[in-house]
């Protein structure tokens, strides 16, 4: 029996710029978008996120929860499967240390892809994580 192989695309090299001056409904509005564009342009087989990480900064928690549920709700209207990781499976899979330090994960993330270092930013060695996550548990 052959395995149809696949050809894996990460989307998440560049970052969605949101402009804070703007009232939370309107960057939700740009979030979401944008999230459509990479969709119809990757049609990716499925998406990975990382669970939300409760620090102490609580209005930070609900924007991100806001932000994320937008991204969420554009994956699920695209019937895309949506598979979560919590940070710490996350430095665990790109670093061998789930207690690892972002700098270790861009580390990590600039030795395992062949992307350039300075246009490399931390949102996108985040989400390139956990792209790199989700492929070393399912090994496509």
């Amino acid at each position: 029996m052959e395995i149809e192989k696949r050809k894996i695309v990460a989307a998440g090299c560049e970052v969605i710029h949101i402009d804070d001056r703007k009232p939370l409904t309107q960057r939700l509005c740009v979030i979401y978008e944008e999230i459509r564009k990479v969709l119809e342009q990757f049609k990716p087989d499925f998406a990975s996120v990382e669970t939300m990480f409760f620090g102490k900064n609580f209005q930070g928690i609900f924007s991100l929860g806001h932000a994320r549920g937008v991204i969420l709700l554009a994956l699920a209207q695209a019937s895309i499967p949506i598979f979560e990781y919590s940070p710490r499976e996350v430095k665990k899979a790109v670093v061998g240390n789930g207690n690892a330090s972002k700098l270790q994960v861009r580390y990590m993330i600039e030795q395992l892809l062949p992307i350039s270092k300075e246009k490399l930013t931390s949102d996108a060695a985040d989400a390139l994580a956990i792209a790199l996550c989700h492929y070393n548990r399912n090994r496509y």
